[in-house]
């Protein structure tokens, strides 16, 4: 099944990959400051750009090639993930046939129907069979968000149209063909006169033909701005692809770990049910031979109600648990899921995931790979050239065209063509294209702020994230602690009641600890989880996550 493969991928935060994260610290650079007047992009699919020294500063001129000889790029490769890595650090650029490996799909009854209109008609097609549920390890809830969610799959699909207009932006490149034919029947009659009849009687029957062919020559670096703010908006769309899986996860994780604390509770509060059976059980029998008192029997069955209740509550929570991962995966409607048990607090030390980064360490990381901060530098730079093409629309165009014509009538059959270039340009517009471009430039200074204000959040989030997990690694050890002893005061109660130096009170105000000391230790164990899971989204992107 896929999840093997992700599983070697994902649950790995151990000696090797915080070696990988060291490392990777080691290679910081700072965040690009894309200046104003020059596009961050050179990719050299775009045209050469020269100065015009005009009022509105420079602009980019076009040369009338279309984009592509480009020369071959050699970027890093990442040893322990084989993935390329740009020289900022920032994970690639995410296509749709890289986000998934549709070469080892998971199973067909985890996938989500194709249709996405499909809708439920009859009661078989929504009952949830009873007892029979599929348990799934939280690598496979993950790789099942990645195939089956929607937000993703509109992410992937806003990318896709992104693509496409960039393809239309790179159509102005090319030169326009059009043409056109006209074929006309007139009816003509003859005229009399005082000298005889004049013309014929009939009909005539024109052909007419047109060919032309145009060409923008130069644009005043209108098209090429325009080009470029459509690349930059697809890198946009692949950043926000990253972003959407990078949340899909942390959201997946979030309700696998909730999953599982319901099943806990379910759990802990059974064998409460079962310890206040045996205790009202023991109770009652003591009252029948005398030697116990209806006050004492009445606690047991005041304590039994209770953890049955308890249980009542617990299995309901499982529920709503089980169904709400369920709407996060997507999964057919008929399916039910179960999450795999904590491990005991014994084995605890042996298998939670540890981070060995300090916080300052991991701020550092975090202002290095989260996609969030290079969405604003990439949204600074499209509003950029949006801002210059908008002042080219005020400046000379220059264009080249050429047109055939072809006409027949009455067997009589001309042709004419003609070929020159065009001039025009906008004298007084009242202000319009300088406004437009005052738009754009002030957006771009609004995503400025807006890089300051998420790197304080992207701080935040890992401060935040790292605090809990600390303080939810001291309470597992102090809730492992609380487990034992409650265990040991437990016994100690039960044999003084049986030696008659102790009371039921106390066997029962023991039994209510162990629970609450249980109760504690899952608490804490799925918040350090969730803290972890928090803290990876918070610092890394894609390859340090995968």
């Amino acid at each position: 099944m896929a999840s093997s493969t992700l599983t070697d991928q994902s649950v790995r935060l151990g000696a090797a990959q915080d070696s990988f994260l060291l490392a990777e610290l080691n290679q910081f650079t700072q965040l690009p400051n894309l200046p104003e007047d020059e596009p961050a992009n050179n990719d050299e699919n775009s045209p050469p750009q020269v100065e015009d020294e005009s009022a509105d500063g420079p602009v980019d001129e076009q040369v009338d090639a279309l984009p592509g000889n480009e020369a071959p790029v050699t970027l890093p490769i990442d040893i322990e993930t084989g993935e390329i890595v740009p020289e900022t650090g920032q994970a690639p650029s995410t296509a749709p046939g890289d986000l998934l490996d549709t070469s080892d799909l998971p199973p067909a009854e985890l996938l989500a129907d194709p249709n996405p209109l499909t809708v439920p008609t009859v009661e078989s097609e929504v009952a949830l069979p009873a007892g029979d549920e599929r348990t799934i390890t939280i690598e496979e809830a993950i790789e099942l968000a990645y195939f089956n969610n929607q937000d993703l799959q509109v992410a992937l699909l806003e990318l896709e149209q992104q693509e496409a207009e960039l393809a239309e932006a790179r159509a102005a490149y090319a030169p326009v063909v059009t043409t056109s034919a006209d074929l006309t029947a007139q009816e003509e009659n003859s005229t009399q006169t005082a000298f005889g009849s004049v013309g014929n009687d009939g009909i005539d029957t024109t052909l007419d033909a047109t060919v032309g062919v145009s060409y923008d020559l130069f644009t005043s670096g209108q098209r090429l701005a325009t080009v470029r703010a459509a690349e930059e908006q697809v890198r946009l769309s692949e950043l926000e692809v990253d972003r959407r899986r990078e949340a899909l996860r942390l959201e997946t994780t979030s309700l696998y770990y909730d999953l599982q604390e319901s099943g806990e509770q379910i759990r802990i509060n059974q064998a409460f049910v079962e310890e206040a059976k045996r205790n009202q059980r023991d109770n009652s029998l003591r009252q029948q031979e005398g030697v116990g008192t209806r006050f004492d029997v009445l606690r047991a069955d005041v304590q039994l109600a209770n953890a049955q209740q308890a249980v009542v509550q617990s299995q309901a929570d499982q529920r709503i648990a089980r169904r709400n991962l369920a709407r996060l995966l997507n999964l057919p409607s008929t399916l039910n899921i179960n999450a795999m048990p904590v491990p005991a607090p014994e084995n605890w030390d042996a298998s939670y995931e540890r981070w060995e980064l300090t916080l300052e360490d991991s701020i550092l990381l975090a202002f290095q790979g989260r996609v969030e901060l290079e969405q604003q530098l990439v949204q600074r730079e499209i509003s950029t050239q949006r801002a210059r093409a908008a002042r080219a629309a005020n400046r000379p165009q220059v264009s080249l065209f050429a047109n055939y014509s072809w006409s027949d009538l009455l067997d009589n059959s001309s042709d004419t063509y003609n070929f020159g270039a065009r001039f025009n340009m906008i004298l007084a517009d009242g202000g319009a294209a300088r406004s437009r471009a005052l738009q754009q430039e002030l957006n771009a200074d609004i995503a400025e702020e807006r890089f300051s204000e998420t790197l304080d959040q992207v701080r935040f989030e890992v401060e935040e994230a790292y605090f809990t997990l600390r303080s939810n690694e001291d309470n597992v050890r102090t809730a492992s602690t609380a487990i034992n002893q409650a265990a040991q005061a437990l016994e100690l109660a039960k044999l003084r009641e049986a030696a008659g130096v102790g009371t039921q009170l106390d066997v029962l105000t023991a039994t209510s600890e162990l629970t609450q000391a249980e109760g504690n230790w899952v608490s804490a164990a799925l918040g350090y989880n969730r803290a972890l899971a928090s803290l990876r989204r918070a610092v890394s992107n894609l390859r340090s996550t995968l």
